[in-house]
């Protein structure tokens, strides 16, 4: 009887190989068939209005010579998948083996990760309300069966087997053949591969999307205007979208309103308590500061959970947090930067000594949190080019000084102000719109770099919102004007110059979202 192997060689030979799933599409086998589409919402009993799957067309040539190009879109099971990461409450997944799954249970409809996938592969079930997508078939996978698509394309187009297998077909294509992935620039390392994919209909941006071409959903309510290609005029053959997914934005004026109350929020303690530590006055001020600061931070909490699909599972961020994602880490900010202000408040209301004074500092620092956070939630949104700016928390910073600067002079104008402040609040003012306005000129000067944020910016300035954003660039040259031509018109350039903000924020909330990417 031969002997059992025993020690570390036995143990690892006994251990689980690890397994990385991964799929080729293969263009030039795909007949556009959308088989794949029909068996994906049967198997997973898809609502009507949104797919999981989808076979985009775009026609590419000039007349006669010209060809439909198919390109089977889904999820691209990242290896580094930005909606893992921005997901609050760990609703977002990944397995073991690779695959990016999803919790409708668990999923508080935040639409965080639909804002950072760059593939646009995400959305939010109009009957369970919660995020879902393509996720591998992961039950018939387990059960060692292939997905649905591959089980019913009628030409082998999909190709689904272990990457950490050698000897797996998919492994052998891999390198045998040319593949492309979609949007190497996000550095998501997809491991959903394009065989033979033109580039016209892999990159949004390279085929004009007009108007009039069908999609596999209907558009919603929120649809942005078209955004030509921007590449068609740098090549040789027009291509021209003939089908695909409805664009639509996850955040609408909810959340660009949430971002003026929070500038509110932060700037009005934040200013009040920094001018009180400077001045040596009006420490009792910063309760009631604190107080409208209170205010206005309700009213950003109460537009974020009104923004969620499921608003009464808002708690869950708090409870099940999923660290990596600023989202879950500004609503921990939040909470924080709300009991200061409680207590300041509260402290002012019963005359507690000497609190106010304690709580300026703290206080202060989460206001400068409170502002700048969403700087870092916008960062991760892999596909937003045009919120990648380093210098984005820096501009959320100074929005606020400005909206809590001109906050407090109206207020001063009906209740007065200590000795000393009106002069040290009127230059604090002048001084954010200065700044305001530098770093305006600065994103204009410096455009981003890709496609898609150059896009996004004629978005911005010349497109569907530039008469919000001119509208809040010529409020803040208004205000600035007339702050610097008489000290006593605050009133006047405080209201310009907080509507300038409003409308400025809602420009760039929504142009950063309004580029296709799918």
């Amino acid at each position: 009887m031969a002997a059992m192997a025993t020690g570390p060689a036995a143990a690892e030979a006994a251990a689980p190989r690890p397994v990385l799933w991964g799929k080729v599409l293969d263009q030039e086998r795909c007949i556009g068939c959308h088989a794949c589409t029909v068996a994906c919402k049967s198997e997973h009993e898809v609502a009507l209005g949104v797919t999981r799957t989808f076979v985009k067309a775009v026609e590419i040539g000039t007349f006669p010579h010209v060809r439909r190009h198919f390109q089977v879109t889904r999820c691209n099971q990242c290896a580094d998948p930005p909606c893992v990461a921005a997901c609050p409450v760990t609703a977002m997944f990944q397995r073991p083996d690779g695959i990016v799954d999803f919790d409708r249970d668990v999923c508080i409809g935040c639409k965080a990760c639909i804002a950072a996938c760059p593939y646009d592969a995400i959305f939010i079930d109009p009957v369970t309300h919660s995020a879902e997508k393509c996720n591998f078939c992961a039950h018939r996978i387990d059960q060692g069966l292939q997905p649905a698509c591959v089980s019913v394309c009628p030409e082998g187009a999909i190709i689904v087997g272990d990457m950490a297998d050698a000897e797996s077909e998919i492994s052998r294509l891999l390198a045998r053949e040319r593949v492309a992935v979609r949007k190497p620039q996000a550095r998501t390392s997809p491991k959903v591969f394009y065989k033979g994919g033109d580039v016209a209909a892999l990159d949004p941006g390279r085929s004009e999307r007009r108007a009039g071409f069908f999609t596999a959903t209907p558009r919603p309510g929120g649809t942005p205007p078209p955004v030509a290609g921007r590449a068609s005029g740098r090549t040789a053959a027009a291509a021209i979208l003939a089908y695909d997914n409805a664009h639509s934005m996850p955040w609408d004026w909810r959340v660009s309103l949430y971002t003026w109350t929070k500038s509110l929020a932060a700037g009005v303690f934040g200013v009040a308590a920094a001018l009180s530590l400077a001045t040596g006055r009006g420490a009792g001020l910063t309760g009631a500061a604190a107080a409208a600061a209170l205010v206005f931070l309700a009213v950003t909490l109460a537009l974020i959970v009104a923004d969620l699909g499921h608003p009464g599972r808002f708690y869950r961020i708090l409870l099940r947090p999923q660290w990596r994602s600023w989202l879950a880490r500004g609503s921990f900010i939040l909470t924080a930067y709300a009991l200061v202000l409680a207590l300041a408040a509260g402290g002012a209301a019963l005359a507690v000594p000497g609190l106010g004074a304690a709580l300026r500092v703290p206080g202060g620092v989460l206001a400068v949190l409170t502002a700048c956070y969403t700087g870092f939630m916008f960062g991760q949104c892999r596909g937003r080019d045009l919120w990648h700016n380093p210098s984005l928390p820096l501009a959320l910073v100074v929005q606020a000084v400005l909206a809590g600067s001109g906050a407090l002079q109206i207020a001063g104008a009906v209740h007065g102000l200590p000795a000393g402040w009106p002069a040290a609040l009127r230059l604090v003012f002048v001084g954010a719109l200065c700044a305001y306005g530098l770093l305006l000129a600065g994103d204009a000067l410096f455009p981003p770099q890709t496609g898609d944020g150059l896009a996004a910016a004629r978005q911005l300035r010349r497109g569907a919102y530039a008469l919000w954003y001119w509208a809040g660039a010529g409020g803040a040259a208004a205000a600035l004007a007339i702050a610097l031509a008489s000290g006593g018109a605050a009133v006047p350039a405080a209201a310009l110059a907080l509507a300038g903000l409003l409308a400025y924020q809602h420009a760039f909330v929504q142009a950063g979202q309004s580029v296709p990417l799918s």
